[in-house]
């Protein structure tokens, strides 16, 4: 089945060279140069991925992801200007799943679409990351007290109450939950989660964690779930 990708720039010539690396890889293309069309563009066709630059005109990339992640965990991929960094983070903490910097290889953009897709739901068959030590049942669900990760259908529930998390912050919980009471350090934890070209970039990791914990309701002071380890990095704690 081909996949479609809405690309977000308001630059012609990054469009049709990404639009015609895309295409050459299979997928099929939508484009948008502002925030307003995209956001229409979005709602209409409902796409499987979105490639948004940040400054773009009308509503900005940042906001255009923020409206998307009120009603879908559709995959974000951020074009961003080096230097950046600030609104990188404020992007991964809106939901993107992964950042590319201009300018960038047409190729690696390909890549980065091709790796996202595969880590979201429906996107290809799940790499068992570690051994697990928690509660699994039929090897495809993972419960640990009020938690129950769904490793087929990629689903998170607490409480009984679905928790929606974008394709790598269930990664990112899964290899936490898989292994108890262990620490993870950042480090560790992007290199398990990493493709072949995913920039190990640590602090995307906080970014990711805070809003993974905003999604579970668990305080960072008082955490039922996730305990940052101070200088280290996070672990998932025992349940009872």
């Amino acid at each position: 089945m081909q996949r479609t990708i809405l690309v977000v720039d308001d630059e012609p010539k990054i469009v049709r060279l990404v639009r015609t690396y895309l295409e050459r890889a299979g997928f099929r293309v939508l484009c948008a140069a502002d925030g307003t069309a995209a956001l229409e563009r979005f709602y209409e066709t409902q796409p499987d991925l979105v490639v948004l630059d940040l400054m773009i005109p009308a509503t900005d990339g940042l906001d255009v992801a923020r409206r998307i992640r009120k009603t879908s965990q559709t995959p974000i991929i951020m074009l961003t200007a080096r230097g950046e960094e600030s609104d990188r983070l404020v992007g991964l903490e809106l939901g993107a799943d992964d950042y590319v910097a201009k300018p960038f290889s047409p190729r690696e953009l390909v890549a980065r679409v091709r790796a996202v897709l595969r880590r979201a739901p429906n996107g290809g068959a799940e790499q068992l990351l570690e051994q697990s030590h928690g509660s699994v049942l039929g090897r495809d669900i993972i419960v640990n007290g009020a938690l129950v990760v769904d490793t087929i259908k990629r689903q998170v529930t607490c409480n009984n109450r679905t928790v929606p998390l974008t394709s790598y912050q269930f990664n990112l919980l899964q290899q936490l939950v898989r292994q108890p009471g262990r620490v993870f350090s950042r480090t560790q934890l992007v290199e398990a989660l990493q493709t072949e070209t995913y920039e190990g970039y640590e602090r995307t990791v906080d970014a990711h964690m805070k809003n993974i914990r905003r999604a579970l309701a668990d305080d960072a002071r008082h955490p039922r779930f996730i305990e940052t380890v101070r200088g280290v990095g996070y672990r998932f704690l025992e349940q009872e």
